[in-house]
């Protein structure tokens, strides 16, 4: 006999707003739609929200299907664990997997971070990122930041203009902490041309320079700051072949899967010798809140995602003093 207890699954599709147009590597972003997953036993219900990743083709249509072909185990009560098995890595597992975890969390009257074994949260430095643009452009972007948060500069793999790009931002701001994300955007080649103007303007990290399959590029090259791989670390089966190529994974629930997977990818890269970073595939504050969780465990922290949006979610996470404050409300009991 089953016992089991049934649940039940509901699926709703929103769409957020950009306030102006993001720019990345090949990318114009104005809106985000994000699938959101609410389990309930009946009695307690838990939310988790997913974006997809959009690189991989990872979009609401997708994740949506493949919600549909894991509904029947879902709702006839595979735990957690199951889910792992049960669902691909991505959007839709993401948000199925965080809903669970604040489900358990009302279940038994206990907090997220508690049952995943972390110490109390606290607030935390988050990068504010500037889109790319215009160098002139993106300095007066940085000069409009908290003068207290890191700094995140997109690149779009010209590195003429992105070595202007990270001049002007460092005359603007020369205390600032700064990182740059190439989003794949560079090859081996045009990657040695940047890495001389990372050095001068004193950039902190180097974001997935090389797109996503060129890694063995990276054998035998001269990282004068840390490297960190984002593209290249989809889930935990990619951690280990990081090692001796990159310096520093950025986990990402939407890419891993959700906070059971980013969890276990934070602990593999501590043993592997790599440094930690959680990101986000932008969101709402519902995105932001199990990320937060992650955090705790991480070198460096860039949940910014609903600072783009022209209206978040109320709860809603808050960027003050350099630190993002996520107040328990919003999600995880």
């Amino acid at each position: 006999m089953n016992t089991k207890p049934r649940l039940q699954l509901s699926l709703t599709v929103e769409r957020f707003a950009y306030r102006q147009p993001f720019r990345i590597s090949g990318h114009v972003f104005t809106e985000t739609r994000v699938l959101v997953a609410e389990l309930s036993d009946g009695e307690h219900a838990g939310r988790g929200e997913g974006a997809g990743v959009y690189y991989l083709g990872d979009d609401i249509d997708h994740m949506l299907a493949e919600v549909e072909d894991a509904r029947g185990g879902i709702e006839a009560g595979a735990s957690r664990e199951e889910l792992q098995h049960l669902m691909p890595p991505g959007g839709a597992r993401n948000a199925i997997d965080c809903a669970y975890w604040e489900l358990e969390a009302r279940q038994q009257a206990c907090p997220v971070w508690k049952l995943a074994g972390l110490d109390p949260p606290r607030a935390l430095p988050s990068a504010l990122t500037v889109g790319a643009g215009e160098p002139a452009a993106m300095a007066e972007a940085a000069l409009a930041l908290d003068p207290d948060a890191p700094i995140k500069l997109k690149l779009t793999g010209e590195p003429e203009l992105d070595i202007a790009r990270l001049v002007a931002v460092r005359t603007a701001r020369p205390t600032a902490w700064i990182g740059v994300d190439a989003n794949q955007g560079y090859t081996i080649e045009s990657l040695r041309d940047l890495l001389p103007a990372l050095a001068e303007t004193r950039i902190a990290m180097l974001e997935q320079p090389l797109r996503r399959g060129a890694e063995e590029d990276l054998d035998g090259i001269k990282r004068p700051l840390p490297f960190v791989a984002d593209e290249s670390a989809v889930t935990f089966a990619d951690t280990s072949s990081l090692v001796g190529r990159f310096d520093m994974v950025n986990i990402k629930l939407d890419k891993c899967g959700g906070l059971t997977e980013g969890l276990a990818i934070a602990r593999e890269a501590r043993k592997l010798g790599l440094e930690v970073m959680v990101g986000n595939m932008m969101g709402t504050s519902l995105s932001m809140a199990p990320s937060y969780l992650l955090g705790q465990l991480c070198d460096v922290v860039d949940l910014d995602g609903p600072t783009f949006l022209a209206q978040d979610r109320a709860p809603g996470v808050a960027y003050r003093d350099g630190l993002i404050h996520c107040p328990a409300g919003i999600w995880g009991w």
